[in-house]
């Protein structure tokens, strides 16, 4: 399976990539610290479904869909922290936290899909 097909792989790059322009502006002291956790927990969501989508199995697939999906929970309270530390402006937390809701939603959504029996 091509993990660039998966709409869901798409919305967590293009996430990914609202993470890094946002926390582009935040204090230099904070690159080792929220700045790095935020681009880490956004940037594994998609490498985690890339790496599900290489595996042999529906086992090993839905394994990787859920570590991407508390990747997905990890970054979103990461978006709450930088916003209540005022580091974040209301309308990229409003951004980032809607994106992360609809990517949590879609990893449910491909893992029930993936669990499910095969029709024949």
């Amino acid at each position: 399976m091509d993990f660039k097909r998966l709409k869901v792989w798409q919305k967590a790059h293009e996430m990914t990539l609202s993470v890094y322009r946002a926390t582009a502006a935040f204090p230099k002291e904070e690159m080792y610290g929220l700045t790095s956790q935020l681009r880490r927990s956004a940037a594994s969501i998609g490498a985690n479904i890339a790496e599900g989508c290489g595996r042999r199995s529906d086992g090993e697939m839905c394994r990787f869909l859920q570590i991407a999906r508390g990747s997905a929970s990890e970054m979103e309270y990461h978006v709450l922290l930088a916003r209540d530390l005022h580091l974040l402006e209301e309308g990229d937390f409003q951004k980032l936290t809607r994106q992360a809701d609809e990517l949590q939603r879609m990893l449910t959504g491909l893992m029930q899909s993936v669990r499910s029996p095969k029709s024949a």
